[in-house]
């Protein structure tokens, strides 16, 4: 089970960034956190998701979606999970770790004896070392350009989880018969607890075979030869290496039922079947006993993108949960069905929108950046598009805290955000002093959020003396306009993170993965270099807080509002509660039920 690994600079989505600290608080309580139906034991529960499944390895770059994260949590387990109050929770069933040490920081994982793949072989470290592999980058020599595409040397595993803790170890060291896998950091790392092993996802034996190897052993043997490598003196690539990777990277990837082996469980279900782009079904593990024990005897998952199709699938009772988006038709929809058979799971999302300028072109310079955010009719987005969902909602007031954290409060008050309330357009046009630059805002035109929130944007800066040119995207295309720089504005969102705080350096670190927008403070590299390391939950919210107040002041842009989360069941299930975490209501699927 996942805490949630952290995604690369859009080489899928625009997710999983912005830590929320595990110990600064918690979400509000959901509304209507769980459905209280009797249930009975053994039947189906039908969900409905937006997206189709493609793959069984989610840490993929190919693989990486919202819907193969949640069956691969549902089909494979680790170490520890996350809760709905974004707390750790260790699953000692499976296996233990422990820190050996705090200098050097040294981190032992041992997996019980008895945990294995649905195929009968034992998950042993082989699987851990294979996983440190693929996520820590060690092996890799490549030179990326501004677009993250490899000018030299290699890139073997392409995986979407940032490399910033694993890529300061050692070659782990294999120890307890196989069993135990033990790692050596150079430098401190403050989120060490969810860096490997949240899930154990892919079997080295099955990599090991299909890239042409013998067996796990053999893969292991090549993995502790192979040496670091080196951008600085890239080396020819290694054959066998480079095989293992490319099948890691696509191997698992298929949009019906492959051969069984690519589909192996270590968790509470198994894959039974994969119809294309229609339906996927779980069965019962009857052979997992290392967590939380599932209740049902099938789960069978169907694809629907429009949210009306989805509340229709729950109205008729052709689907049992659903999570559609949550605007103001959906709520209303939702609202009017709500009875003691039908609820309405809602709570915070780890989800904001904002407004990023890029530093490089009109917003190169100061005055100009600071005369548009002046500009941005934040309240108005907040009374348009927010409180018709929820009637507190307010404007987000911080980049790295979220309203349910101790320390956002503070942080909101001192960080200037509070120069930024409501628009101002006469301050914006004494800044301008007649300048009429023209900028491009970028956004998710299928996105009816976004396209609303740029709206409002652009006649407010019109009216300032901006000439504003739509430069929004549909779905499949906006993502690359924005690692590609296309942008002057950029309307997006991130996914905040549900544990830790190194994802910070990774969005406002100079030249980091996830810095899109050009922005450069050496004071916040500094600070974000010490939070990477500060294993201190009260240091690292007062480097946050400085770093906050130092993003606000240079312009980088705006945080606007933080998005809801929201799910609904129908009569025949039980035991769905609301999470934010990444995999929304999944989050305890071996707790579901069926209802007759």
């Amino acid at each position: 089970m996942r805490a949630g690994r952290i995604s690369k600079a859009l080489t899928v989505a625009v997710a999983t960034v912005l830590a929320l600290g595990a110990c600064t608080g918690t979400p509000p309580a959901p509304n209507n956190p769980t459905s209280t139906a009797t249930a009975v034991a053994g039947g189906n529960v039908t969900v409905l998701e937006s997206t189709p499944f493609t793959s069984f390895n989610a840490g993929s770059v190919t693989g990486s979606s919202a819907t193969n994260a949640r069956v691969d949590y549902a089909t494979h387990s680790g170490f520890n999970y996350v809760d709905p109050g974004l707390k750790i929770v260790k699953n000692d069933k499976f296996g233990k770790y422990e820190k050996i040490s705090d200098n050097p920081l040294v981190v032992k994982y041992t997996i019980n004896n008895g945990v294995q793949w649905s195929d009968g072989a034992p998950v042993t470290a082989a699987d851990l070392l294979l996983q440190w592999a693929a996520d820590s980058g060690y092996y890799n020599d490549a030179t990326l350009d501004a677009t993250f595409k490899v000018v030299k040397g290699t890139s073997y595993f392409h995986a979407t989880g940032d490399t910033t803790g694993l890529s300061h170890t050692a070659l782990p060291v294999i120890g307890d018969n196989g069993m135990s896998l033990t790692l050596s950091y150079t430098k401190p790392f403050s989120d060490w607890e969810t860096a490997l092993g949240s899930t154990v996802s892919i079997p080295a034996h099955i990599v090991a075979v299909r890239a042409g190897l013998k067996d796990a052993d053999a893969l292991t043997a090549l993995l502790q030869t192979v040496p670091k490598g080196d951008a600085a003196v890239p080396v020819r690539p290694n054959a066998e290496l480079k095989k293992v990777a490319d099948f890691w990277n696509t191997g698992f990837d298929t949009k019906s039922m492959p051969d069984p082996s690519l589909a192996l469980s270590n968790g509470p279900y198994l894959v039974k079947s994969v119809t294309a782009g229609h339906e996927l079904v779980l069965t019962r593990n009857v052979d997992y006993t290392w967590g939380p024990t599932p209740k049902l005897d099938t789960l069978t998952v169907h694809y629907a993108a429009d949210s009306q199709a989805q509340v229709a699938a729950l109205t008729d009772k052709t689907a049992d949960v659903i999570s559609p988006p949550d605007t103001a038709d959906v709520h209303a929809q939702l609202e009017a069905m709500k009875t003691a058979k039908i609820a309405i799971l809602q709570g915070q999302g780890l989800g904001f929108d904002q407004a990023v300028l890029n530093f490089k072109g009109v917003f190169a310079k100061a005055d100009l950046r600071t005369a548009f955010l002046k500009t941005v009719p934040r309240q108005d987005i907040v009374d348009q598009l927010a409180q018709p969902l929820e009637s507190n909602a307010g404007t987000l007031d911080s980049f790295v805290f979220r309203p349910a954290q101790t320390p956002y409060k503070e942080s909101a008050r001192s960080n200037g955000t509070s120069g930024y309330a409501k628009a101002d357009i006469d301050a914006a046009k004494t800044l301008l002093a007649g300048a009429k630059p023209t900028i491009r805002i970028l956004y998710n035109k299928d996105d009816p959020v976004r396209a609303e929130e740029y709206s409002l944007i652009s006649a407010s800066a019109q009216l300032a003396g901006f000439t504003v040119t739509d430069a929004g995207k549909p779905a499949g295309q906006w993502q690359q306009a924005l690692k590609e720089g296309a942008f002057d504005v950029a309307l997006y969102g991130w996914t905040s993170n549900a544990t830790g705080s190194v994802q910070v350096p990774q969005i406002f670190k100079t030249g980091a993965e996830s810095n899109l927008n050009n922005f450069s403070n050496t004071v916040v590299d500094q600070l974000a270099g010490q939070l990477a390391g500060e294993p201190d939950d009260a240091k690292q919210n007062a480097l946050k807080m400085q770093i906050d107040k130092l993003v606000v002041d240079a312009g980088y842009g705006l945080p606007l509002f933080q998005r809801l989360g929201l799910a609904a069941t129908g009569p025949h299930v039980a035991g769905v509660a609301y999470s934010p975490v990444p995999v929304g209501v999944w989050w305890n699927v071996w707790d579901w039920s069926y209802v007759k």
